[in-house]
């Protein structure tokens, strides 16, 4: 059973929105301080933080579980007005983040997503190019590409199932956190552009191959 852990202090969100997770057939535990949160983090299998926790902030909870190694997927909860303190959130070792109030929705869509990433892999490596997902630093060769962090989720969605078809659907879950299909210009252009770091031509890919109208597959060989 997939455990996660609430971390949250306010009794009308975390009551309502345990039962939302167990109905989805989560194991919840319920931590109401930054402590207690920091406690139960090695236990879980993803964890949803709110950042004004007492006694410990979520921020410091946050850079303490990366801190002590764990890759377990973080989820941080931040005021509208706050979103700064999101930002900050992210650079503390967050996954995502999602803004009060929110749609429980939208939260649980970002759940399965990262929980869809599996844990994390210390390194992927396919032809010449290595991914180091923990460093979030990706090469080709010796030369090290300077990816936008889009540009890096989407070359490591690929790296991780290197050798099989990508849909869009799938990467715009995955990358963007959204099943939005309107358009798919945005994967194709953030593709586009992941291919020109790459030096791959999209005529005669050794990389990126597209597979006209489902989606992509880094090629293994």
């Amino acid at each position: 059973m997939t455990q996660v852990l609430l971390a949250e202090d306010d009794v009308a969100i975390s009551e309502p929105l345990a039962r939302a997770l167990r109905r989805q057939g989560y194991v919840v535990v319920v931590a109401p301080t930054g402590p207690t949160a920091l406690a139960g983090a090695t236990d879980s299998d993803l964890i949803v933080l709110d950042l004004g926790l007492p006694e410990m902030d979520g921020l410091e909870v946050c850079r303490r579980v990366r801190s002590g190694g764990l890759q377990t997927p973080v989820i941080v909860l931040t005021a509208r007005s706050a979103e700064v303190d999101a930002i900050v959130g992210l650079d503390a070792g967050a996954d995502d983040y999602v803004t009060k109030p929110f749609r429980l929705g939208e939260l649980l869509a970002r759940i399965r997503a990262l929980l869809r990433r599996g844990p994390a892999v210390g390194e992927l490596v396919v032809q010449d190019v290595r991914v180091d997902v923990g460093g979030h630093r990706a090469f080709r060769g010796d030369q090290e590409l300077i990816l936008s962090a889009k540009q890096f989720e989407l070359l490591t969605a690929l790296m991780r199932r290197a050798g099989t078809v990508v849909t869009r659907q799938e990467l715009m879950q995955e990358v963007w956190q959204t099943s939005w299909m309107g358009s798919s210009k945005t994967v194709d252009m953030h593709v586009s552009w992941l291919r020109r770091k790459l030096g791959d031509d999209a005529m005669s890919p050794r990389y990126i191959r597209t597979v006209r109208g489902v989606g992509f597959s880094f090629e293994v060989e």
